[in-house]
């Protein structure tokens, strides 16, 4: 937690001190009482994780599935409406804005029906993902966008449906 508060006490200007970041960036917290869900959930206390996950969307507007993978230096910035499936993949160093939504459409030959979100990648506002799509490394994401196929790496997708603007 505190790595990741650090991270984010580096990238974001709006960030005066650690104990602020630690103490009042809802996203930090979602992420504390999300990995107290996720060891719940894959030590089969279902239940537990799911009261876990309850209070953690409550108290913080973030709602994580105890069973989503995600990495480390992680930024939920401003927190608010993020929805993360249970087949979610997330690797380090990934910024999301409020409103994302990690989705599901239908599951694919692998078992996945939720994004795999690749390191270092950015999402705008209220973008939606949706299925079991892959988002490229240091990939961004425009806000408002609506994703329904993979993203190469590197590259910029706006729109809905999202389309590649740059790669």
């Amino acid at each position: 937690m505190f790595k990741t508060a650090r991270a984010i006490l580096e990238q974001d200007p709006a960030a005066h001190s650690l104990a602020e970041v630690v103490l009042t960036y809802p996203g930090v917290r979602a992420l504390f009482w999300h990995r107290i869900a996720q060891y719940f959930a894959y030590r089969r206390h279902p239940f537990l994780a799911s009261v876990m996950r309850r209070h953690n969307e409550h108290r913080t507007g973030v709602s994580i599935e105890p069973r989503a993978q995600i990495g480390k230096r992680v930024f939920i910035d401003h927190g608010v409406g993020v929805v993360i499936g249970e087949t979610s993949i997330i690797e380090d160093d990934v910024v999301m804005l409020h409103g994302v939504t990690l989705g599901s459409r239908y599951i694919d030959d692998t078992g996945r029906r939720h994004p795999h979100i690749k390191k270092g990648a950015y999402i705008g506002a209220n973008a939606q993902i949706l299925g079991p799509v892959t988002i490229g490394k240091a990939s961004k994401i425009g806000a408002g966008a609506v994703v329904l196929k993979d993203v190469p790496d590197y590259a910029t997708a706006v729109g809905n449906p999202a389309r590649i603007i740059e790669k």
